[in-house]
């Protein structure tokens, strides 16, 4: 290096250190500190504001938000950090393809308002386990999905987004990761306790108001430094990292980067498997998923819950721009780390022999951001985690509440449920923070690839029975949770074969069995609709209808 010893150098002077000594400066912390009393007064503003002294007022805001707040908290629960280090990360490794579960996700939302929340409104609902509980009667499915529910909460979101915030915080402010996270979680604990889902939805209103001004200022930078959407187009191809052997195929960018639609065989995402196979994940996600659907049933009117969702769909098309492409242009400029491709030098960049392509965006807000951005953004990945995290506790402790206690103690007073409630979320906090080593040990680069196929193994016969149940009368409860039972043992299956059997690195032979290697998850996603769509049709058939008042 020719550079004198005493200028700070742009880049980190190590090429293997992933990110320089370059934590946040007084402008940047005082920034963070204005953000967090700013969200404590909306919290304890809501709170104070709110009835939540019912159970109706606690779980469901009373019934009166307007088309907003409900539309901000839409948007704001589903991008969580681990959406900014994920797709981030997915479009520096593979190219805009991810984007695609943000398109479908914009249809799915539409679809829960104008055909799903009717029904649900009509059933006088507070979560969806009720819901079947109504339709079909019995006990066994409503408790099946209530356990299953709150297993996909701790394991795939909570884990998920903790483990992307905390590598911002950790990387940022140089704390202690057990420290920060326990801070962060003491502080979303303190208001969801408290206010309910009132103060949960106020306080993501804010929450996506900053989100958004943070992440489109990084997405102007970002663009800049690489010369807008042309350079990017021309620089990304040219992005291979200088450690990578000349003779290997690995971190080669994508020739099909810039395509949304990829080969139905070879590609990361193909096509039929975008279009039909994440259709259910997608709406087992926007349409039956306690988190999303507590917010529309929140809203004061039907017309209002139509505007939230309308609000949420037009907010679902940013962020490919807001993130995809910044974790793109973060290859282009920081090749050698992000794009590393030999997993011995990507365990000394980033902790991970998988590849590094999860630290794209936390590096660009470290590295091309002023003091004072800088601290914004990190507020921005704050606020993106703590308003997902709200959103599970108090869904999670709804579900736990009305669904499991209830059943329990059917004679339970509502001061009795309300405290449940609020101390379901102090032990869901401890169980997140006892959850962070095995995030840790579990690395990152694999977290992302598992969280889209656990959702397509375990989402799609839970989404196939909420649609027979709501649009096919002869549907019975039988014939529902046979149906339910066998798609998701065929879902654990696949997902234990996928843990048994990981993904081999580029340069290492694949030697997984066939029903792992050549049926890629989208379009196991698609079997195990059919199979469970198939099951509960014969099983009803073959067994007595549902009385009157259960098909409706």
């Amino acid at each position: 290096m020719d550079s004198g010893p005493r200028s700070p150098p742009p880049t980190p002077s190590d090429p293997l250190e992933a990110f320089p000594q370059r934590g946040l400066e007084a402008g940047d912390i005082a920034v963070l500190a204005l953000y967090f009393v700013f969200v404590l007064a909306v919290g304890l503003w809501s709170t104070v504001k709110t009835k939540r002294d019912t159970v109706k007022g606690y779980f469901l805001a009373g019934g009166d938000m307007a088309w907003w707040p409900v539309g901000a908290s839409l948007f704001a629960s589903n991008i969580g950090s681990g959406h900014f280090v994920g797709l981030a990360g997915s479009g520096a490794a593979a190219g805009i393809s991810v984007a695609a579960y943000e398109f479908i996700g914009l249809f799915s939302v539409l679809t829960l308002a104008w055909i799903f929340l009717p029904i649900y409104i009509a059933g006088q609902v507070t979560t969806m386990p009720e819901y079947l509980r109504k339709r079909f009667g019995g006990s066994r499915i409503p408790t099946t999905l209530a356990v299953l529910y709150l297993f996909i909460y701790i394991f795939t979101k909570i884990s998920v987004d903790m483990y992307a915030g905390a590598i911002f915080i950790q990387q940022s402010l140089r704390l202690d990761l057990y420290l920060a996270t326990a801070g962060l979680l003491a502080i979303t604990a303190l208001y969801t306790v408290t206010g309910g889902l009132a103060a949960v939805i106020y306080t993501d209103a804010l929450q996506t108001v900053i989100m958004l001004v943070g992440a489109l200022t990084l997405m102007g930078y970002s663009f800049a430094a690489v010369g807008g959407l042309e350079g990017l187009t021309e620089k990304y191809f040219l992005a291979l990292a200088s450690n990578r052997s000349e003779n290997s195929s690995c971190g080669l960018p994508r020739a099909d980067a810039f395509h949304l639609f990829r080969d139905p065989l070879t590609s990361d995402l193909p096509w039929p498997g975008i279009l039909f196979g994440m259709t259910m994940p997608s709406l087992w996600y926007w349409c039956t998923d306690q988190v999303i659907v507590q917010r529309s049933l929140a809203a004061k009117s039907l017309s209002h819950a139509k505007g939230g969702s309308l609000m949420a769909a037009y907010l679902k098309v940013l962020p490919l721009f807001m993130m995809v492409f910044p974790g793109m242009i973060s290859r282009v400029l920081f090749t050698d780390q992000v794009a590393c491709a030999d997993p011995a030098i990507c365990q000394k960049v980033c902790g991970n022999p998988s590849g590094c392509s999860d630290i794209a965006y936390p590096k660009l807000v470290l590295e091309i951001l002023p003091t004072g951005l800088r601290g914004l953004m990190i507020a921005v990945m704050v606020a993106a985690l703590m308003s997902s995290l709200t959103s599970i506790f108090n869904s999670a402790s709804t579900i736990f509440t009305m669904d499991l206690w209830n059943r329990l103690r059917p004679r339970a007073s509502e001061q009795e449920l309300m405290i449940v409630g609020r101390v379901f979320v102090l032990l869901l906090v401890l169980v997140s923070i006892l959850w962070i080593p095995v995030i840790q040990a579990s690395q990152g680069g694999q977290l992302f690839i598992y969280i889209q196929s656990i959702s397509s193994y375990l989402q799609p016969p839970v989404a196939v029975v909420f649609i027979v149940g709501c649009f096919w009368k002869r549907a019975n409860e039988k014939g529902a949770f046979w149906g339910l039972t066998l798609g998701l043992l065929l879902g654990l299956i696949r997902l234990v074969l996928d843990f048994v059997y990981p993904q081999p690195h580029c340069d290492q032979q694949d030697t997984r069995p066939a029903v792992v290697k050549d049926v890629h998850y989208l379009y196991f996603s698609m079997v195990l609709s059919t199979v469970t769509l198939v099951s509960v049709s014969i099983v009803s058939w073959a067994t007595e209808p549902p009385s009157r008042d259960m098909g409706t």
